[in-house]
């Protein structure tokens, strides 16, 4: 199975913390030059510092901020004038929770600019260089939801839906350039952000942030919470040329959660 990066260069959004950063760790340990792109230097100066590194491997980072998309654009095009990318890691942590019913028109405006248009930002400027190489992967990171609505994160399944999508679109487009379009759709994993989305829900039922994971582990057939790096196998093997023919597909890495097929 040929899983060899080396000689690819691989953009790596959110990639300081969780799932991002475990992408980040897998795509060097096959051989992918990194570059980061985050809106905390310091945290991005650490990051890169401690991917794996062989023979020649050049990882670096950039800093933008998702919460402005123009900010997103000057930063990657001006990247990508001289430098080519050959993987596209879409991610970004997710909006707050709550109900759909509840929020705020201008939450779905900011989920929807932070997800979906910077997305559009990233593969335009990225594109160009995949189709001269003849080679090319867009990964986005979204959420099971796609499949079935989690429920309290309203804003969310409705942002994360219009990306899988947009991507799905895009693989029917990129295809016959040798670029392929697919979702990794995470379930419970052991992120900050699900930590932060318990302690929240715990504010409001009264139950505590053990209480409330030990639910959601009574839901998983696997038994127990994901790992950031079990996320990140997946993508991985997505941007390998193992995968070369896996195009336009949403997979569920959920310990065997989501209900659907």
């Amino acid at each position: 199975m040929d899983l060899d990066l080396k000689g690819k260069r691989a953009l790596v959004c959110g990639s300081t913390r969780g799932i991002g950063r475990a992408i980040a760790v897998e795509l060097a340990l096959l051989g992918a030059d990194i570059t980061l792109l985050a809106r905390n230097e310091a945290s991005l100066r650490s990051t890169v510092s401690a991917l794996p590194c062989q023979h020649d491997q050049r990882h670096e980072y950039l800093v933008a901020d998702f919460g402005f998309p123009d900010e997103v654009k000057v930063t990657v095009r001006e990247y990508v004038a001289r430098n080519r990318v050959h993987i596209l890691i879409n991610n970004t942590g997710g909006p707050p929770g709550g109900q759909a019913i509840d929020a705020a028109i201008q939450d779905f405006i900011n989920a929807f600019s932070s997800h979906l248009i910077c997305n559009q930002i990233l593969v335009q400027a990225v594109v160009p260089g995949m189709k001269e190489a003849k080679f090319g992967r867009v990964i986005n990171v979204i959420s099971t939801s796609v499949k079935a609505p989690i429920r309290g994160l309203g804003v969310s399944n409705t942002i994360r839906g219009a990306v899988a999508n947009w991507a799905k679109t895009l693989s029917l487009e990129l295809a016959g350039f040798g670029i392929t379009v697919n979702n990794v759709l995470p379930g419970a994993t052991l992120t900050d952000r699900l930590k932060e989305l318990n302690e929240a829900k715990a504010g409001k039922t009264g139950k505590s942030p053990d209480q409330l994971i030990d639910e959601m582990v009574k839901e998983i057939p696997a038994g127990r919470i994901g790992e950031p790096h079990e996320i990140a196998a997946a993508a991985a093997f997505l941007a390998s040329p193992a995968a070369a023919y896996i195009n336009g597909i949403n997979m569920p890495v959920d310990g065997g959660r989501t209900g659907s097929l």
